[in-house]
């Protein structure tokens, strides 16, 4: 049983025959993709306080040290992306951080915000009116904090983790895996082209990780909004001190997620954290999104790679990368559509208009590999 299911109403058995296929699984059983994309975004933490105080987790601050990006600092972050020529606007922040933070819920009530997510609406529409689409990764997020920002999103995301209960994630304030299941349910049920992930080596087990994925699939079965699913390995920092996954680990959970996971879903791994390398032939065939402006605030102690790295892991395999748009081309709307169930019409103008930023996404959809718009 998931932990939390039953409290957020999740309904997801695992059948023993299909853990024990994944499990059984190894990198011989998939094939290197044909082509590497990935994109080019700028980073924005906009803030870093979090309810959860995961022992993995060098994002958060403490109370008191945690800040808040004001909408100056917002604006002037994306005109560096967009003049750097990106095309995404990275928001993350930790779940709920102004229920826990005195200091933040009051600073956002001095800007006239009675949430974070009231705050985050007003930092999207910052930047597509500097030329970027947003991805938005507010953690944890209930179908009335999704709705009133979906509509300025592209994409947003959550990562899953782990279906299991695990150490990592002990204390008062432990995640839920149920309630990262609903947050993934409520992407579905709004329409959101989503992306969520699992996380390796903070102490879940083999079966663990092959549930994860099933997890993932079953709320792809039903509503069909999950693009891509990271692989991310767990990373030494200063709050945690053990060692990463193997690299014979890493290259057996990603087999495992491209034989569970359907074609239309990318498998990424993030080039700053893992080998990735040693992982090509393994199924990859997405690098995430990589910044020319920005630090990868999540993970500070490990460097984003310069665009050439990229291409020199793609060269090395042989195969073409390709840039894209944070959100994929499978939800884009057709020719003559204003909208559809996946983009606000506001998202779907931003990337047709006749300006600077339109050029610049039509540039990314205009690639050998990608389809008109």
């Amino acid at each position: 049983m998931i932990p939390g299911a039953s409290e957020y109403d999740i309904d997801i058995a695992f059948d023993d025959r299909a853990v024990e296929r994944l499990l059984a699984v190894t990198p011989a059983d998939v094939d290197a993709a044909p082509e590497l994309s990935f994109a080019k975004n700028v980073f924005l933490p906009l803030t870093t306080a979090c309810r959860y105080t995961c022992t993995y987790c060098t994002y958060y601050d403490v109370p008191g040290q945690a800040t808040l990006m004001t909408p100056d600092q917002i604006r002037e972050q994306c005109r560096l992306g967009a003049d750097a020529g990106c095309t995404e606007a990275l928001f993350t922040f930790g779940d709920d951080p102004d229920d826990r933070y005195t200091e933040i819920h009051d600073q956002l009530g001095e800007w006239g915000h009675d949430s974070i997510h009231s705050y985050l609406r007003d930092a999207c529409e910052i930047a597509l009116d500097e030329g970027l689409l947003p991805h938005s990764n507010p953690g944890d997020q209930t179908p009335a904090q999704m709705e009133l920002v979906a509509d300025v999103n592209a994409s947003m995301g959550v990562m899953l983790e782990t279906t299991a209960e695990v150490q990592a994630h002990g204390g008062p304030r432990a995640k839920s895996p149920g309630q990262r299941l609903a947050t993934l349910r409520t992407a579905g049920e709004l329409g959101v082209p989503f992306t969520t992930g699992i996380l390796v080596g903070i102490g879940e087990t083999w079966r663990d990780r092959a549930e994860s994925l099933l997890a993932i699939r079953t709320m792809h079965e039903r509503y069909g909004h999950i693009q891509e699913v990271i692989v991310q390995n767990v990373s030494p920092n200063e709050r945690w001190r053990e060692d990463g996954p193997s690299l014979d680990t890493m290259r057996r959970v990603v087999a495992m997620a491209r034989v569970c996971l359907p074609e239309e879903i990318s498998v990424q791994v993030p080039p700053n954290l893992a080998p990735v390398r040693e992982l090509l032939d393994c199924g990859i065939d997405d690098l995430g999104g990589v910044s020319p402006v920005t630090d990868d605030y999540i993970n500070p102690d490990y460097k984003w790679p310069a665009l050439r790295e990229l291409e020199d892991i793609a060269g090395e395999a042989g195969v073409p990368l390709r840039e894209r748009l944070p959100v994929y081309e499978r939800f884009l709307p057709a020719e003559n559509e204003a909208e559809n169930h996946w983009l606000s019409a506001q998202i779907t103008e931003a990337i047709r208009e006749e300006s600077e930023a339109g050029e610049r996404y039509r540039r990314v959809l205009n690639q050998p590999s990608a389809s008109s718009l």
